[in-house]
C-alpha cells in the first residue's frame, strides 16, 4: 500500500486528511488514528475513507534485520540491578511496584514496509488490538493484547494485564497482588473525571490465553463527559506500564531506563468523534521504525517479592515470538535477546 494509512480495530483508513498534535482534535469531528508516546508526544491522524476491511495484503515481503543484530538498551547485568535498585526503593518505601523496560533495536538493510510486517505478526501473532499506522513521521506495528481506554458514549473502560506466564500453572501469588494493585490504581485515575459512585470492577484477575503465553487482565469501567485532554491528564501513562503510586514509579523509571521508550507503553488506537467510539490499546508488544532501524520494547513490573533473574526472563519470554517474526530468519527468538 502506498501513502499514509491504518489498519485498527478491523477497519482500513486511508486518505490522510490532517495530522494534528493536539488532543482535543478527537473531541471535534472525523475518524483518527492516535499514537501517544510514552512521553506524552501526540499524533492524531484524520482520514476521510474509513471501511471495515481485513489487513491488505503486502506487496512486497519483510526484510527484518538478523536475530543477532537486535542489541538492548539494558543487558541482562544492568537490568537485574535495576530491579534490585526498585526492591530497594520498595524497601524505603518509596514505591510498591514499579514497571522497568528495555528497549531492543536493530538495523533495517532495505527500506521498511510496515504493513508487510503486520502481515506477519497478524499470522503469527494476532492481538485483540493489533494496529498499523503509517504517516508522514510515524510508522507503528502493534500486536497489543492490552486495552488502555475504549470509549462508547460516556462509558469508559479500562483492561489493565498484570501477570504473565507461559501457562496459568506459572502465575505466581505475586502476579495476583501486582494486578490487584493496578486494579487500585486505574480506579483511582479514573475516579478523577468519572461521574460520582459509577467506577466499577467489571472482572478480576482473569486468565486471557495470547500466542506463547497467558496474562491476569481485569476489567474497570466508569461513566464520564470528560473531554479527550482530560481523560489523558488522568490516566495516562497507563497503570499497568508505569507502577504505583505512579509519580513515585515515573521518577524511578526515569532515573533507571537509559532510552526513551517512545511508543511503547504508550497509547495505539482510533477515536471515531461522530460515534464517540474509541479504542486505544497500550503500546505493548509494538515495533516502531525510526530512520533506518526498527525498535521494540519489553519489560516487567517489579514488586518487593520479585526475582531480578525471573524478571530478565519474563522480559525475554514477552519479546521472543515478536522478536522472532520481526527478524529474517522467522523463529522464536533466543534465549539470549539483546545481550548486546
Amino acid at each position: 500500500m502506498h501513502g499514509a494509512f491504518a489498519h485498527i480495530g478491523g477497519y482500513l483508513a486511508t486518505g490522510l486528511r490532517d495530522v494534528t498534535t493536539d488532543l482535543g482534535a478527537l473531541d471535534s469531528e472525523g475518524w483518527w488514528a492516535v499514537v501517544v508516546s510514552f512521553e506524552g508526544k501526540v499524533t492524531c491522524a484524520r482520514f476521510d475513507q474509513v471501511r471495515p476491511a481485513g489487513l491488505p495484503r503486502p506487496t512486497t515481503p519483510w526484510r527484518g534485520p538478523a536475530v543477532g543484530d537486535w542489541r538492548s538498551s539494558l543487558d541482562q547485568q544492568a537490568y537485574e540491578r535495576a530491579v534490585q535498585h526498585i526492591r530497594e526503593e520498595i524497601e524505603r518505601g518509596e514505591v510498591y511496584q514499579a514497571n522497568i523496560c528495555r528497549i531492543m533495536s536493530a538495523p533495517l538493510r532495505t527500506p521498511a514496509n510496515p504493513l508487510a510486517l503486520a502481515a506477519r505478526l497478524h499470522e503469527g501473532n494476532p492481538a485483540p488490538h493489533a494496529a498499523t499506522i503509517s504517516v508522514p513521521g510515524l510508522e507503528v506495528i502493534s500486536a497489543s493484547p492490552e486495552l488502555y481506554l475504549s470509549k462508547s458514549g460516556n462509558i469508559v473502560t479500562s483492561g489493565p494485564i498484570k501477570g504473565t506466564g507461559r501457562t496459568p500453572e506459572d502465575l505466581l501469588e505475586k502476579d495476583y497482588a501486582e494486578n490487584v494493585m493496578i486494579v487500585d490504581l486505574v480506579r483511582n485515575d479514573l475516579g478523577r473525571v468519572a461521574d460520582v459512585g459509577s467506577v466499577r470492577v467489571k472482572a478480576l484477575c482473569e486468565i486471557e490465553h495470547h500466542p506463547g503465553l497467558v496474562h491476569l487482565v481485569s476489567t474497570v469501567q466508569a461513566t464520564t463527559e470528560a473531554t479527550w485532554p482530560e481523560l489523558f491528564a488522568a490516566t495516562f501513562p497507563p497503570g499497568s506500564v508505569t507502577g504505583a503510586p505512579k509519580s513515585s514509579a515515573l521518577n524511578i523509571i526515569n532515573a533507571l531506563e537509559p532510552e526513551p521508550r517512545g511508543p511503547y507503553c504508550g497509547a495505539v488506537g482510533w477515536v471515531d468523534a461522530d460515534r464517540r467510539e474509541a479504542a486505544l490499546a497500550v503500546g505493548i508488544r509494538t515495533f516502531w521504525i525510526s530512520g533506518e532501524e526498527i525498535h521494540f520494547g519489553t519489560g516487567a513490573g517489579i514488586t518487593w517479592g520479585s526475582d531480578p533473574r525471573l524478571e530478565w526472563r519474563e522480559t525475554e519470554l514477552k519479546a521472543a515470538r515478536l522478536i522472532g517474526l520481526a527478524s529474517r530468519e522467522v523463529g522464536n527468538g533466543s534465549s539470549h535477546l539483546g545481550q548486546r
